[in-house]
């Protein structure tokens, strides 16, 4: 039988209904039932969140320390069980279900430090006789009550990135999970249930797509944060009124292997950054450029590792490549890659589909123009290309509409500082993959790719406001 989750409203769990059906992604049965909510429950959240931002702001910093370390432990004990529901849900292999569930741990750790060290500073003014005998301090009060809305792909972490923030700042919030992968944003919040937050500092609302729309355009909402599609992100942000707008959206991601790079060492890379997880990361290896020298070298090792990889069952430990989020979605991509070959590409390896299974698949002699190169394929498949001038290959990369992360394999050091000046990207990653990514950094695009940065401290800088302090030291 399914097992029922109820859905989380100003703290408590509430077992509505069983509308919501989550199927396991590999055997298309139900797993999960799961209680969604209607317009009126979204609307009384938001009422409480509201209401408990006294109650959040005046929160201690060693109290919010607390919770933050309550939830590290508890996931840590439950850390298999996440892990299974993970891959389940969502379809991903067990081996990167335990890999999410060790990110969701360690973001929230990060969140528990900076919750006690988030602050302001002090500023000297006396710089002219006109403000001689005044001092400025900063300090950071948080925003009010946030609208999350986390998508599929990492359905622990990328929410994790924006719950944990939250509360390491003060913030009440409503977060709306994809509704494909529920399961693990209701765990979050079953643990919060557990913690002596403020009556409305959170709700966790499983809700149609049709009926959420309060998440963004409510105005009592200060903050909006939405992890998701390009064409989704900046719809909302049209709609969202006065309140700040966070986004982090798609990406085509390119990665340069330079002449001078350790070609076994780059493809064991590229690997796991073009096929990990299905390829189903926004800052997946999609476009990899390599020198014209080692091509051919570097195309043989890459097609080798690829036609290695194991597809097939997720929960199995040797498995690499699991199934696309659905049937509909491996469709799509296998549109775009067989497109792209009756328009003259080569097909290096893959390209067979099975329902929501997709091959491991690398193409060569794509045009720029098509779906492939332009859009996010958000699948796994890449497209090599050679350069000879390094220049040249950083200008194709930025020939873009998305600019998130880019990866270079290079041992100059002059070349690594000419990528970083040059990349109309939110970060450069060198000697690595684009899907590198650490918790505590800033991480976030241009471009289409978004606006704002996650990672705990700068997620904390949106989520809160500057208030500024000064002070006038009388004539003695």
């Amino acid at each position: 039988m399914p097992k029922i989750y109820p859905y989380y409203l100003a703290n408590e769990a509430v077992f509505a209904n069983e509308d919501l059906a989550v199927v396991d992604k590999f055997s298309g049965q139900v797993a999960y039932k799961v209680a969604m909510a209607d317009e009126a429950a979204i609307d009384q959240a938001i009422g409480q969140a509201v209401a408990a931002e006294k109650a959040m702001a005046a929160m201690p910093a060693w109290q919010r320390q607390e919770i933050l370390a309550h939830c590290v432990s508890r996931f840590q004990e439950r850390a298999e069980e996440l892990a299974q529901a993970l891959c389940v849900e969502a379809g991903k292999p067990i081996k990167d279900s335990r890999g999410e569930v060790g990110r969701l741990i360690e973001t929230f750790k990060i969140a528990a430090e900076e919750a006690v060290r988030f602050g302001g500073e002090y500023m000297a003014l006396d710089r002219s006789p006109r403000t001689t005998g005044y001092t400025a301090m900063t300090k950071r009060v948080p925003v009010g009550a946030c609208s999350f809305i986390s998508p599929f792909n990492f359905p622990l972490n990328l929410a994790a990135h924006k719950v944990a923030p939250a509360i390491a700042a003060g913030c009440p919030f409503v977060l709306k999970p994809a509704s494909l992968t529920p399961i693990g944003a209701l765990i979050i919040g079953e643990t919060l249930a557990e913690c002596d937050l403020p009556r409305g500092a959170f709700s966790i609302l499983p809700c149609r797509r049709e009926g959420a729309r309060l998440f963004t355009e409510d105005a009592r909402l200060k903050l909006l944060s939405f992890t998701g599609s390009p064409q989704v992100g900046w719809a909302l942000k049209a709609r969202a009124g006065k309140k700040k707008v966070v986004l982090e959206l798609g990406g085509n991601a390119a990665c340069l292997v330079d002449a001078d790079a350790d070609l076994d060492d780059a493809v064991e890379r590229i690997i796991i950054g073009a096929f990990y997880q299905s390829g189903q990361s926004c800052i997946g290896v999609q476009r990899i450029l390599v020198h014209e020298k080692i091509y051919a070298a570097f195309r043989t090792k890459l097609v080798a590792a690829t036609q290695a990889l194991i597809m097939g069952d997720p929960g199995k430990e040797e498995t690499f490549i699991g199934p696309m989020i659905s049937a509909k979605e491996a469709g799509r991509l296998e549109g775009w890659i067989n497109a792209a070959l009756a328009h003259g590409a080569t097909l290096l390896c893959g390209g067979k589909r099975e329902g929501a299974l997709l091959e491991a698949t690398l193409l060569e002699k794509v045009a720029r123009e098509e779906d492939i190169c332009r859009l996010e394929a958000f699948g796994p498949v890449a497209v090599l290309s050679k350069f000879s001038d390094f220049k040249q290959a950083l200008a194709e990369i930025n020939d873009s509409l998305f600019g998130l992360q880019a990866g270079i394999f290079t041992r100059d050091i002059h070349k690594a500082q000419l990528a970083w000046d040059t990349l109309e990207v939110g970060g450069v990653i060198i000697g690595d993959i684009p899907s590198w990514r650490a918790d505590q950094m800033p991480y976030g695009g241009v471009k289409d790719s978004g606006l704002g940065r996650e990672g705990i401290r700068y997620a904390m800088e949106d989520m809160s406001e500057i208030r500024l302090l000064v002070v006038r030291r009388l004539p003695v």
